[in-house]
């Protein structure tokens, strides 16, 4: 972990030094506030907070919360928009786009009420904006860069000042040329707290958040392809990849509330196994208490916020993921033939005399990728790992653990180990006899009868199913 302050205009540019110093007498200022650095991919403890009023802090996943200053009784934050190299996974890095020596950038927490100025410095190699995504404001605060303000020029510094007016779970993310700036992974959260006890509210013991992102980097290579619309290969949390990203631990009985952002170009179904929860909150606000139900899945669409709360009342290391399939998976091919039931064995060693690095998918299924030890590209995240007490996960991508104990102390976030699960609870393998299954012979009842051309057999007809090809995309996905 590395948490630095640096006097960021010491060696900027002149003409950038002097903007700042302008933007500062518009607002009365005397120096900009010290911009905070984070370089390190842990999860930091929650920052409690030192100065204004009071709140219960959120826990970033792998990521950490952005101090302030107080002025005059204004919050004062300093954004760094700038280049950072993200270690993705143990090994596996990056170079993105970020804030604050990461992406996504810090976490920006401020109470309903609290009047926020956020000084956004450019160290990009192109003009940028932040747009305040959720948020009532001035129209000019907006951060839409050539319809609510001009662009932040590289070396320039701009103030964003207005009122965080409602409670809630919010983003922040470039509006210039977003294509290049979102794909490069800029974005992060913000988080209002409310001012006073809200019906609609309810505290927790445990708020987690974090940000679902995507990339496309090819293996071996360390930037993203920012002209990539679907075709993902990297699906992350706050540009973390499983195993890289952190469990999320609750003692028996907390309440806990998940605050969860998307800023893919998909939607992500987030499932939680071993207990139900409530979708507590929206980019609108928190949801009326008649429109909550019981779930274990809920979708998170494209640009949206979802708040979830559950009652942890059952111990053990119960999985937490996206549940589109290909979203727990990193580094994927898509442009792969089905190779299951094909004896390739002889064949790929061949290729491999000529190619180093070729390797061919599973021809029992794809498990095989997480048993194979074959060598990988440079900085190349593993398809499918993360090893777990009872062998290989098969996972990647979108998926974590929530870890449940009655041991954990309150408000301690140290990964306990794995669970110790009580005798007599875990699956077990029968090693009795197995008498021989008795199968129907019959295709079963058919609506109408099949017609087909001349001459054509009536029966014993079967197919091998395989994903659409040639659409160039992810027709369906």
């Amino acid at each position: 972990m590395t948490l630095q302050r640096r006097r960021f205009l010491a060696g900027t540019a002149s003409a950038g030094a002097a903007v700042a110093a302008a933007s500062v007498s518009r607002v009365a200022m005397a120096a900009l506030p010290e911009p905070v650095i984070q370089t390190g991919p842990e999860t930091q403890p929650p920052l409690a907070p030192p100065t204004g009023r009071p709140y219960q802090p959120v826990v970033t996943l792998n990521g950490w919360s952005l101090p302030w200053r107080m002025n005059q009784g204004v919050k004062e934050f300093h954004l760094v928009a700038e280049p950072v190299v993200r270690e993705m996974a143990a090994g596996f890095k990056a170079h993105l786009w970020g804030y604050n020596g990461q992406s996504p950038g810090p976490t920006i927490e401020v109470v309903e009420g609290d009047r926020v100025r956020i000084f956004v410095t450019n160290r990009l190699p192109e003009h940028t904006s932040v747009h305040w995504h959720g948020q009532r404001l001035p129209n000019g605060m907006d951060g839409v860069s050539g319809l609510t303000q001009p662009a932040i020029a590289p070396g320039k510094t701009f103030v964003y000042e207005f009122v965080a007016r409602r409670p809630g779970t919010f983003m922040y993310h470039p509006h210039a040329d977003e294509m290049t700036q979102m794909a490069m992974g800029m974005m992060g959260a913000w988080i209002t707290h409310p001012k006073a006890a809200h019906p609609l509210i309810a505290p927790v013991e445990r708020d987690y958040v974090f940000l679902l992102n995507a990339y496309d980097i090819e293996p071996g290579s360390y930037t993203p392809r920012i002209m990539t619309m679907l075709d993902f290969n990297l699906w992350s949390w706050n540009s973390r990849v499983f195993p890289g990203i952190d469990s999320l631990k609750a003692r028996l009985g907390d309440r806990v509330r998940i605050r969860i952002g998307n800023l893919t170009m998909t939607n992500h179904p987030m499932h939680l196994h071993g207990h139900e929860f409530v979708v507590t909150g929206t980019d609108g606000g928190p949801t009326p208490l008649a429109a909550r139900w019981p779930e274990v899945t809920t979708d998170v669409a494209v640009g949206q916020m979802r708040q979830i709360e559950f009652l942890a009342d059952e111990e053990g290391d119960w999985a937490l993921h996206c549940h589109k399939s290909h979203h727990t998976m990193n580094a994927m091919g898509h442009a792969l033939p089905t190779m299951i039931g094909v004896d390739h064995r002889g064949v790929a060693q061949q290729i491999s005399r000529l190619i180093p690095d070729y390797m061919v998918m599973g021809e029992r299924g794809m498990a095989d990728m997480a048993e194979m030890e074959m060598p990988l590209p440079d900085n190349t995240a593993p398809m499918m790992s993360g090893d777990g007490p009872f062998g290989s996960v098969e996972m990647g991508g979108m998926f974590s653990v929530v870890k449940v104990r009655r041991d954990q102390p309150a408000g301690d976030y140290r990964d306990p180990g794995w669970f110790s699960h009580p005798p007599g609870t875990v699956a077990y393998e029968w090693t009795g006899s197995l008498a021989a299954p008795a199968r129907s012979g019959s295709a079963g009842p058919a609506a109408m009868r099949r017609t087909g051309h001349p001459g054509q057999r009536q029966d014993n007809i079967e197919v091998q199913v395989r994903k659409p090809r040639g659409t160039g995309g992810h027709t369906g996905h």
